[in-house]
């Protein structure tokens, strides 16, 4: 049985919240620096994956995925940033 992880995929710009839906109802949270902050549980890595083809199709820039410890209220565990 797969444990769903949460993450937190940052792009940038800021994505209406029409959007949550769109990325399997993740949280948008606009942040203070002009980026998006997409959060929430995914499934398994196919998701993952599924999530971030979405963002190539929407055409905005991937900065940073995150694994993220549900258990503290989200605290990065784990990072991979990229443009």
């Amino acid at each position: 049985m797969t444990v769903p992880t949460r993450y937190g995929i940052r792009i940038g710009g800021h994505l209406d919240q029409r959007w949550s839906a769109w990325f399997g109802n993740l949280t948008l949270t606009h942040e203070t620096d002009g980026t998006t902050m997409l959060s929430g549980a995914v499934a398994d890595q196919a998701a993952l994956h599924g999530l971030l083809t979405k963002v190539r199709d929407l055409g905005v820039v991937l900065l940073s995925v995150e694994a993220l410890d549900a258990a503290d209220g989200g605290t990065r565990v784990s990072a991979a940033a990229g443009r």
